[in-house]
């Protein structure tokens, strides 16, 4: 699943493709839009608001749309050959005279008018990377429930906007603390700074090519993927182990000496395949 870095530089993308142009094409291939026909009305904008990508057009209309765990936005040049995936895979195409975006496997993808646009991302928390970050609430947010698991805390869009499973492990490695540490449990200096911690790594790879935590060249990643090479800090071989509710459990990566706190329950799958290496969120 892409995180808010990623989904940023989405933003990014569709908004020098198409904004301040009018569009020529417009295709929605879901039965609900698709009559729907943009082509003539210009583009004003996009933005990311943690992971969802509101993409604005002339006459108050707003395009949401979420990648979830296969969704993505590619942009074409004129002429230049769509690659994204075969054509049964398209939910939308948006063509101006020079550039197409066309959106592959896009499991959310509603118009809305853009006075209502709120109510599809009202349910979010702070932005990490919005002008509504606010340290002190998302951190009251992840401790109004101190029995949950702090890797579930963070993943909960609720609570904060823009955490998926790449950064809920580092972030876990960083604090010191195993992802199935009860929020209540973070030690009290640890928390204060969490907020300011998550948005820093999110901020520091909103621009990057290549997702990086380290700052070690040719280790990007201190534990996520890494199972079971040794840990950068100890040498311990990293652990992984699936962390959910059941309905959608997520590899969580963690080194067993770095980080304090309960292991996974239990009868929890223990993952040590190599394609876990290379899981991508």
């Amino acid at each position: 699943m892409p995180e808010g870095d990623t989904v940023w530089q989405a933003a990014g993308r569709l908004h020098d493709a198409l904004a301040g142009k009018v569009l020529t094409r417009s295709d929605f291939r879901v039965p609900k839009y698709a009559t729907v026909d943009l082509s003539g009305r210009a583009v004003l904008n996009t933005i990311a608001r943690g992971k969802h990508l509101l993409t604005r057009v002339e006459g108050g209309l707003t395009l949401h749309s979420h990648l979830r765990m296969e969704g993505a936005w590619k942009v074409y040049g004129s002429g230049e050959r769509w690659k994204g995936g075969p054509a049964h895979q398209i939910r939308a195409v948006l063509a101006t005279a020079d550039r197409t975006a066309v959106g592959y496997r896009l499991p959310v993808l509603e118009l809305v008018r853009t006075s209502e646009e709120a109510r599809t991302v009202s349910h979010l928390g702070p932005d990490l990377l919005g002008p509504d970050w606010d340290p002190d609430l998302a951190l009251a947010n992840l401790l109004a429930d101190p029995a949950r698991q702090l890797g579930e805390a963070l993943l909960d869009q609720r609570n904060l906007a823009g955490i998926g499973n790449v950064y809920k492990c580092e972030l876990c490695f960083l604090l010191g603390v195993t992802p199935w540490l009860p929020v209540g449990a973070l030690p009290a200096d640890r928390a204060a700074k969490l907020p300011a911690l998550a948005k820093r790594l999110l901020e520091a790879n909103r621009d990057r090519a290549v997702r990086r935590t380290t700052g070690l060249r040719g280790q990007d990643l201190f534990v996520y993927g890494r199972a079971p090479r040794p840990c950068l800090r100890c040498g311990t071989s990293v652990r992984v182990a699936d962390q959910g509710d059941g309905s959608q459990e997520r590899p969580t990566y963690w080194c067993p000496v770095c980080q304090a706190g309960p292991a996974p329950p239990p009868g929890s799958p223990q993952r040590w395949r190599e394609r876990y290496r290379r899981t991508a969120d």
